[in-house]
């Protein structure tokens, strides 16, 4: 198995400096949550889930953008351990309230709509917040466990406390990537009752064709595995590089579905990507009715259309479309698949 390019390998000293400053962070980051938790008017948690490559992070930029919700920042994810200590430092830093004479200001740069492989740039760009996630989350070789074993290891109070936190700090909502959990959503409805759920969907081809892309991207090769691995990994790997990707894409699609479908009608919020492209100014007002924002707080300030293109996924668009319909229709046996290699679906 391969690893990362080259440009996407972790800073190993970076690494190491986040984990001695979070650790020393530790003790203060309890009595900050202490202090917070004695101040009014909490503020929902939005999660937002779906498959990678289905426009999860131009979504977290547009929403960084409209300055309707709080969310993880380059500058946060560097507090992954104390986020709300975190969360204040970011202020001092960035906002102009706290502003003095233009002293530090230089933080403040503006938030583009750029990224690569769910990356962006600048210190208030969108962060996918994977270290804070991976905190409270004892997953083994498999990025997944069942709800009742999460319900029954997870430190609950310390991450409702923390995500919490935040909306008190930033005074709002406060909005995060949240996949990692794609099979988890009811254990997540059961422990934050006031939390909104956006569930990120996108055209099955070009979602197939652009995690195809990201793997020879980041990875250097379509056969490398790119993303979470999920609860059917042990049986997709072995599969070739379409069939696999249309796999993973499928079942993540159904879990997402289905834990969905637990959540009330009032706390969820389906969002097309196509759809969100041609009009995202639709999305911003039914997020912000959900969301109970005031008619005075509404600015909805940002991009009037995003552009995507279907172009390049057409090479491989027959075998993509094979590929997903044989999954729709059942006719993929993974156990099979998993202990004849990479075969393709269909040989015998």
């Amino acid at each position: 198995m391969g690893g990362p390019t080259q440009s996407f390998r972790r800073n190993a000293r970076l690494e190491r400096l986040l984990a001695t400053l979070n650790g020393l962070l530790r003790c203060s980051e309890r009595a900050a949550l202490e202090s917070h938790s004695r101040t009014d008017g909490d503020h929902p948690v939005v999660f937002v889930m779906g498959p990678h490559r289905s426009g999860t992070t131009l979504f977290m930029q547009w929403l960084a953008n409209t300055d309707a919700v709080a969310y993880p920042t380059n500058i946060l994810s560097r507090f992954f351990g104390a986020p709300v200590i975190g969360a204040q430092i970011q202020l001092l830093l960035t906002d102009p309230r706290f502003d003095f004479r233009n002293e530090i200001l230089d933080f403040n740069s503006p938030i583009t709509f750029e990224s690569e492989n769910g990356k962006t740039r600048g210190a208030l760009g969108p962060n996918e917040f994977w270290h804070f996630w991976r905190r409270f989350l004892p997953f083994g070789e498999l990025d997944w466990l069942p709800d009742e074993e999460l319900l029954r290891v997870v430190d609950r109070e310390t991450l409702v406390a923390e995500l919490t936190g935040l909306t008190r700090a930033f005074g709002k909502p406060f909005a995060l990537k949240s996949m990692i959990l794609n099979y988890n959503i009811p254990f997540l409805d059961a422990i934050f009752p006031k939390a909104l759920f956006v569930q990120m969907k996108r055209d099955p081809v070009a979602n197939v064709a652009s995690i195809l892309d990201a793997r020879r991207r980041q990875l250097g090769s379509e056969a490398e595995w790119h993303s979470f691995k999920i609860r059917e990994y042990a049986a997709l790997r072995h599969l070739d590089p379409i069939t696999q990707s249309a796999g993973q894409l499928h079942y993540i699609n159904k879990a997402v579905a289905q834990g969905m479908a637990t959540v009330s009608a009032s706390r969820k919020l389906v969002v097309v990507y196509e759809e969100f492209c041609r009009d995202p100014g639709e999305t911003f007002d039914r997020l912000v009715d959900q969301l109970g924002i005031d008619e005075g707080a509404r600015r909805f300030c940002g991009s009037g259309q995003f552009t995507h293109t279907r172009d390049a996924v057409l090479p491989n668009r027959a075998a993509i479309e094979k590929a997903l319909a044989e999954f729709d229709k059942g006719d993929i046996d993974l156990h099979y698949a998993s202990e004849r290699g990479s075969r393709c679906p269909g040989s015998r």
